[in-house]
């Protein structure tokens, strides 16, 4: 079947203004989800000083947040192919905003789980069910740049995060309040949007229930071939990149601090310094994400992305062979990271089974990732080389998983999808 790209020769068309909103506003759940991962990995050594926590009660707070995140995408995924995106769309980024509050005003670690559980339960449902509302409204010639914009709304997560954690890196409790009470404010002023948004033909809440074929309410509809090549393949890739990412982000600052010795205020100033190399990159994959660049540019980046894991390695402790290793990292996971996963996903999963299949490799990718944050920081302590060269094994198996993506899955892909009817994007 033809590729979903354009031919190199053919500028791609533009795209309407109604569309990147509906990608903004999707994007949020990107943006969220990023944004309280990272919180807890530059509040960790403030929540462990301030609630007297050791480093199994450190992992667990972080294991929790990507456990939640795991369960909310498989459930979250599920529910909104069965009762309808939109319902999803709206409840879960209001939950978000309500976990995220309690998290800000915690007096405890108790309660500081109890937070954690509901914005991640709640920022796993909207995962899945954002990128496909994107991927249902997008025109076929549209659908990479606006799925890989979601990716640019991740960055900002982290950027903007690491910015806020570095600035009050001095102000101990007060800080982490303000950098967790920021995504409560977020999440409020997005459901308040996205209350406003015409994603359906009409206002009669009932388009909502579409019949049962069209949204694939029917499980077995997953275990076909057609669903369930992709989504292994898709998974394949994702988990094991993202053993790398999410290490990065929940531990980056933490690893400096601990391992390497440097200060909370040089910790969060390296992150910082270096992210805006990843928020240009990823824009310009924005860019290219609906032609053949696209995948070409992969083939170069994995082999970068192992090549600096590889130096973290061998440098381990080091600041400098950090630095290096981190700016090579910068340069290569927008084109060979989660954004390929999600573009990869929209173009080869079956579109009436978007949300549950997605919800699924994002649930038990994100319930691997919480094993490994769990044991992270004893690992550290143990052998921050041996957790390194592990990871660095991890980028050279998701190299493989996404040339067989690349070289199969997609030239296979049909460029005709059909959007469930509650998610065509209004005229206005």
């Amino acid at each position: 079947m033809a590729r979903t790209s354009p031919a190199p020769n053919q500028p791609e068309p533009p795209i309407e203004k109604r569309l990147w909103k509906v990608a903004t506003l999707s994007g949020m759940a990107s943006y969220l989800d990023a944004a309280l991962i990272v919180s807890i990995g530059v509040n960790l050594a403030i929540y462990r000083d301030a609630y007297d926590m050791g480093v199994w009660m450190a992992g667990a707070i972080s294991a929790i947040v990507t456990i939640c995140i795991a369960v909310g995408s498989l459930v979250g995924g599920r529910l909104a192919d069965v009762f309808g995106r939109r319902r999803l769309y709206n409840l879960d980024i209001l939950c978000y905003a309500v976990g995220a509050i309690v998290i800000t005003l915690a007096p405890d670690d108790i309660t500081l789980l109890v937070g954690v559980l509901l914005a991640g339960l709640a920022a796993g449902a909207d995962l899945p069910t954002s990128l496909a509302v994107v991927s249902d409204a997008a025109p076929d010639y549209a659908r990479g740049r606006l799925i890989a914009f979601t990716q640019v709304m991740w960055m900002l997560g982290i950027i903007v995060v690491v910015f806020v954690g570095f600035a009050l890196s001095d102000t101990g409790m007060l800080g982490a309040r303000l950098i967790t009470g920021h995504l409560a404010v977020a999440a409020l002023v997005t459901w308040h949007l996205r209350s406003r948004l015409e994603l359906a033909t009409g206002p009669n809440p009932e388009q909502d229930q579409v019949p049962g074929e069209q949204q694939g309410v029917a499980l077995k509809n997953v275990w076909t071939r057609a669903a369930l090549v992709p989504m292994l393949a898709t998974f394949a890739f994702y988990v094991t990149w993202g053993l790398g990412a999410n290490t990065m982000g929940q531990f980056t600052t933490y690893l400096l601090v601990t391992v390497s010795g440097a200060s909370q205020s040089v910790a969060t100033g390296i992150n910082l310094a270096c992210l805006p190399i990843g928020l240009v990159l990823t824009l310009a994959f924005v860019k290219i994400a609906d032609g053949p660049r696209r995948d070409r540019m992969f083939y170069v980046a994995t082999v970068v992305q192992i090549a600096a894991f590889a130096i973290a390695s061998l440098t381990v402790g080091v600041i400098v062979g950090f630095l290096v290793f981190y700016i090579l990292y910068q340069l290569s996971y927008p084109f060979a990271g989660e954004a390929n996963y999600k573009v990869w996903s929209q173009l080869t999963l079956p579109a009436e089974t978007r949300g549950t299949t997605q919800g699924m490799t994002y649930a038990v990718s994100r319930g691997v990732f919480a094993g490994v944050a769990f044991v992270t920081p004893a690992l550290l302590d143990r052998s921050p080389s041996l957790l390194l060269w592990v990871i660095t094994g991890c980028m050279g198996l998701s190299a493989v998983a996404g040339l067989y993506i690349v070289r199969v899955l997609v030239p296979r892909s049909s460029p005709v999808a059909t959007a469930p009817a509650d998610l065509k994007v209004a005229q206005t």
